[in-house]
């Protein structure tokens, strides 16, 4: 229990005494009040910038599945000494700051950047695409920070599990892709399940990469709340938003959990 005492305190200082305040000034300013909770019910326009986070949120992890899982999946085949070359080309972007990877994206997206000119050079395209504030750019470069997340998830379940299970549903004469589909696909389950929920709940609070890349129609929650505290002063409103963005991953976390709970096979196959 004293080994416990310094992260406690910690966790409380840090933590759950900044939620109070948060939770505390979002109903009482100064007097009792539901007023701001109610305001982004009865506003449409805060139901949109929801509705907008969510979307971008779930895009971002079902991109995230499709480029992670085969990149995982390599990497888990080739030998050890050529995993750690390939892993240090997914740890490295996370030594930058965020923000200088949100301005590479845009030196490479923009009209002018990187991506416009070489498919105007090659022909592919007469003039250059947008690319940049627009739903697409906030996805490519969400895709891009938050792929991470879902590869190191995926290749810890595929490492788990055990060769013999492969080989020996190729003695039975099992195709390759059979044994993926059948064995190796439902084995890694838990591992895509896992990075899904990192990614998504990740994604529900990105702020910087929606503000750099993306335009007035891709304003998320997050957003919202810099808008509410630095443009108009609104504390209360801002507190109220976060608390309710807060109680939502909350609620869907607890649904994910609730579905996928003894359904989900173990990594191993071994109990």
């Amino acid at each position: 229990m004293v080994l416990l005492g310094p992260p406690l305190v910690f966790l409380v200082l840090v933590f759950a005494l900044p939620l109070a305040h948060v939770v505390w000034g979002s109903l009482f300013a100064p007097d009792f009040t539901l007023a701001f909770y109610e305001r982004m019910w009865r506003t449409p326009v805060y139901g949109h910038v929801f509705w907008i986070t969510l979307k971008i949120s779930l895009l971002t992890t079902i991109f995230a599945a499709l480029l992670g899982y085969p990149a995982a999946y390599f990497l888990a085949s080739v030998k050890p000494r050529t995993r750690q070359i390939l892993l240090l080309c997914v740890i490295v972007p996370f030594f930058l700051s965020v923000l200088v990877r949100n301005y590479i994206w845009m030196a490479l997206l923009q009209r002018t950047g990187v991506v416009n000119r070489l498919l105007v050079e090659w022909g592919v395209i007469s003039r250059p695409l947008d690319l940049m504030y627009n739903e697409l750019g906030v996805l490519i470069a969400m895709v891009n920070m938050l792929l991470p997340y879902m590869i190191f998830p995926v290749l810890s379940t595929l490492l788990a599990i055990p060769p013999e299970l492969r080989h020996a549903s190729a003695s039975l004469g099992a195709h390759p892709a059979k044994t993926f589909w059948r064995v190796t696909l439902p084995l890694s389950a838990p591992g895509v399940a896992a990075g899904g929920l990192l990614v998504f709940i990740v994604a529900l609070g990105f702020f910087i990469t929606p503000a750099l890349l993306g335009g007035p129609k891709q304003m998320m929650v997050s957003n919202l709340i810099e808008f509410s505290v630095r443009q108009v002063l609104n504390w209360p409103f801002a507190f109220a938003l976060a608390n309710t963005l807060l109680i939502g991953t909350l609620l869907l976390y607890a649904i994910y959990v609730r579905i996928l709970e003894g359904r989900m096979p173990r990594a191993a196959g071994l109990p």
